[in-house]
C-alpha cells in the first residue's frame, strides 16, 4: 500500500460554545492540516497522485474557504451578529474542535474524490487531531470513516 502526504497552512479564527477555559473565547490559530492520499497501486507516472495536483486542488478549496475564516457552531450567537458585519464565516453543525475540522476536512476531501487515508489538523505546534479511514485486516471497509483513537 502506499501513502502520499502534503501539508497545508491556514489561520483561522473560532470558539467554543460551553467549554469551561479560554476556547470559549473568540481566538485565532495558524492551523496546519497534514492530508495522506493511500492507493494500492501507481499510476502510469509512477505516483498516487502529483503533489501540484494536491496543491492546485486542495490547497486552493483551503485558501479559498478556509483561510482567514472563522469557523464557528452554526448554532453560536455571534453568527449574525458577525453576519451584519460582512465577516467570512464557515458554519458547521458540530463544535469547531480540531477533531471535528479534520473530520470535516476528511469529508470535503473524500467528496472530491481523492483517496483519502487521514487528516492530521494541528491547532498548534504541540496539539494534534486525527481522522482516518476504517481498516479492517487492511482492507478497507466500504464507506467507512472513524475517528483515531
Amino acid at each position: 500500500m502506499f501513502t502520499v502526504s502534503r501539508d497545508f497552512t491556514f489561520c483561522y479564527g473560532h470558539r467554543l460554545l460551553n467549554h469551561n477555559g479560554k476556547c470559549a473565547h473568540l481566538h485565532g490559530h495558524n492551523g496546519l492540516v497534514r492530508i495522506s492520499l493511500r492507493s494500492a497501486e501507481l499510476n502510469e507516472q509512477g505516483m498516487v497522485l502529483d503533489f501540484s495536483e494536491l496543491k492546485n486542488t486542495i490547497g486552493t478549496y483551503i485558501e479559498e474557504n478556509l483561510d482567514h475564516r472563522t469557523i464557528l457552531q452554526r448554532t453560536d450567537p455571534l453568527v449574525p451578529v458577525l453576519q451584519k458585519h460582512a465577516e467570512p464565516l464557515v458554519l458547521i453543525d458540530v463544535p469547531p474542535t480540531a477533531e471535528n475540522l479534520a473530520k470535516y476536512l476528511f469529508e470535503k476531501i473524500a467528496d472530491m474524490g481523492f483517496p483519502i487515508d487521514r487528516i492530521q489538523f494541528w491547532e498548534t505546534d504541540k496539539c494534534c487531531a486525527e481522522y482516518r479511514t476504517e481498516y479492517n485486516n487492511g482492507d478497507l471497509k466500504s464507506g467507512e470513516v472513524t475517528p483515531a483513537g
